[in-house]
């Protein structure tokens, strides 16, 4: 496999800071890492970005997470391995990425769940979190970007 071409950001160089500084931010507001990652590794899963997918699996496993919980991510409604709270979490990744499969894209049952474990901070960390996975899934899809490279 080959990639299409060079990365967006590494042809506008100056993309790459705000997106940096996006994904800061996101990760300074007190929500475990480890839960990040498994958000950041469920939204590319969706989107099927093999380079953010293969980032998702070695960050998860630098944090010491089991192969278990890293493995079934993609199943985490159906596996063991997930508090309630990772599992609000990664249920308001799925709709918040997948705006356009209903009408009511994050229902109030699943903004709810995630407002029973994490506060307002705590949610827009996620949020923005969500939102950087996605803005990279679309940089680096449509381009093929190889897992493992960059």
């Amino acid at each position: 496999m080959q990639a299409r071409m060079k990365n967006p950001v590494t042809i506008i160089p100056a993309a790459m800071q705000p997106i940096q500084a996006l994904a800061k931010a996101a990760h300074s507001q007190g929500v475990p890492e480890e839960l990040l990652e498994m958000v950041h590794l469920r939204v590319s899963q969706i989107n099927g970005c093999s380079f953010c997918v293969d980032a998702g699996l070695k960050n998860l496993r630098k944090l010491g997470e089991s192969d278990e919980r890293i493995g079934l991510v993609s199943a985490w409604r159906e596996a063991p391995h997930y508090t309630d709270a990772e599992r609000a979490a990664l249920e308001l990744a799925e709709a918040a990425t997948r705006l356009a499969d209903r009408a009511d894209a994050v229902s109030d049952a699943v903004w709810d769940a995630a407002a029973d474990h994490f506060d307002e901070r705590q949610l827009a960390s996620i949020l923005l979190l969500i939102a950087v996975t996605n803005l990279f899934n679309r940089l680096n899809a449509p381009i093929r970007q190889i897992a493992g490279t960059w």
